[in-house]
């Protein structure tokens, strides 16, 4: 089958926050990628480990991804950093493998991406800028440990709600990367998808001085990977410079073959 010009990357996202990322986004890249987005929960979300277990169930991703469906995508993500990584690595894979099913193309979520991220660039040591709560923020340190990455610091900055945590601006984001940064870290991680960073990515490593992988930024890169259409996409920091081939041309509607 042909592949389409612009690749079709469906996201299955929890409720209010940083949404409008992913449009923004796309308008940015003028026709290049799509993100056809569906809201998995209603509303805000508390950023509390039983209400993310609550939003990372099956029934509400299943859900989602049957609504996501008639997009067609290329490749899924469950646009939720703790809605999957409360599961666990297991868990989270548990998440992604249902979502293919229900699809019937390649699906990842946002933690399996940043494992992806860190791995593909070689990271040795991260340091985490986490807007969660303490105690949620501890599970993401886990699930990164049960990756093999380890993390030399982690900072929470007590945000209650995904809403709210969508209400910070650039300034307030650079402040907590750079806060949470120690010099022995390749990368400082933002993990949570209700906070906005896609226009932001370039300032943001500028701020810090090195490599920043936020949620959203990576949820792209992995569709991206996984459904086999990396490519070179500017202002989208050092993982779409560094870690991601030049895109080859797609094939003309008439015309067969791969163009990897």
């Amino acid at each position: 089958m042909n592949r389409r010009a612009a690749p079709v990357i469906g996201l299955l996202y929890p409720g209010v926050g940083a949404e409008d990322d992913f449009p923004a986004l796309e308008r940015r890249l003028a026709g290049r990628l799509r993100l056809p987005l569906v809201t998995t929960s209603g509303g805000d979300v508390l950023h509390t480990v039983e209400t993310l277990r609550q939003v990372g169930g099956s029934g509400n991703l299943l859900d989602g991804a049957r609504r996501l469906a008639v997009y067609e995508p290329d490749a899924a993500v469950w646009a939720c950093t703790s809605g999957s990584f409360v599961y666990g690595w297991a868990g989270a894979e548990e998440q992604a493998a249902g979502i293919s099913r229900e699809l019937g193309c390649p699906a990842s979520s946002t933690s399996l991406a940043f494992a992806h991220a860190v791995r593909r660039l070689g990271l040795a040591k991260v340091a985490v800028a986490a807007s969660y709560p303490e105690d949620l923020a501890r599970h993401f340190r886990m699930f990164l440990a049960e990756a093999g990455i380890d993390v030399v610091n982690l900072d929470s900055s007590g945000i209650p709600t995904a809403g709210e945590a969508g209400r910070m601006g650039l300034a307030e984001v650079a402040r907590m990367a750079a806060a949470a940064d120690r010099p022995d870290a390749d990368a400082v991680l933002v993990p949570d998808t209700a906070v906005h960073s896609l226009a932001w990515l370039e300032e943001l490593e500028q701020a810090v001085g090195k490599t920043v992988l936020t949620a959203n930024q990576v949820t792209v890169w992995e569709g991206l990977r996984i459904a086999g259409r990396l490519g070179r996409f500017d202002g989208l920091g050092s993982l779409f410079r560094t870690a991601a081939p030049v895109l080859a041309p797609a094939p003309a509607p008439d015309q067969g073959g791969d163009p990897r």
